[in-house]
């Protein structure tokens, strides 16, 4: 979609004409789908808080600043909707002496190469603290302390949080099977550019889910 029909389509959302706000929803169905299924624990729960994000999407689209990019904005809102979804729910742990973790090394997954399909599955899979903060700081690229201040915790939570999430995930690398390659899209009609990359909502550079996993 071209910046100038973009524009249009906004132009048309302030003026809460219905035809446009279902434009603009479809053209980035999949960009805003694909940031909620990585708090979401199943694909309902993506949708519904996805559709919490748009609702606020057009009730403060007037808001919006021309000067940044339309996805970094709609990618913001359904980031910190997610975050406000599960921020009720979240049971985060008291942290624990990471010294008595169990730590797998990197170099134990040197040959394990999963799609972005099968470790978008074992993010989902983690407890929503652990998915919660992993997400914010491997993908997103927040600090401690400010994932600290989002989600009301304190810092040593946030790091014993990520660490955790990091073992139980190559954890689940190391026991996964192999699964056969399928050429089919598990965000079906998404707009990830590769089966391993995930977008990060505020500056939408490409980083790998992998390298997210390694300490």
């Amino acid at each position: 979609m071209g910046e100038e029909d973009l524009h249009q389509l906004i132009r048309g959302c302030i003026k809460q004409d219905r035809k446009c706000q279902k434009m603009l929803y479809k053209a980035f169905y999949g960009f805003s789908m694909g940031i909620c299924l990585r708090y979401a624990g199943n694909r309902d729960e993506a949708a519904e808080v996805m559709n919490q994000g748009f609702f606020k999407v057009f009730t403060h689209i007037e808001s919006y600043d021309v000067t940044r990019t339309f996805k970094a904005w709609l990618g913001k809102i359904m980031m910190n909707v997610s975050i406000d979804f599960y921020r009720s729910n979240l049971k985060m742990a008291y942290t624990e002496d990471l010294d008595k973790a169990e730590h797998i090394s990197d170099g134990e997954l040197v040959d394990k190469n999963l799609n972005y399909d099968d470790l978008l599955s074992m993010v989902q899979q983690l407890p929503q603290a652990y998915r919660t903060v992993f997400n914010l700081f491997a993908i997103e690229g927040y600090s401690h302390e400010e994932i600290a201040s989002m989600l009301n915790i304190n810092i040593g939570t946030s790091k014993s949080n990520l660490h955790k999430a990091r073992q139980k995930l190559k954890r689940m690398i190391l026991e996964a099977e192999p699964a056969a390659k399928s050429s089919a899209n598990y965000n079906r009609g998404t707009d990830f550019n590769t089966s391993i990359v995930a977008i990060k909502a505020i500056n939408m550079n490409e980083v790998s889910l992998n390298k997210g996993i390694r300490e």
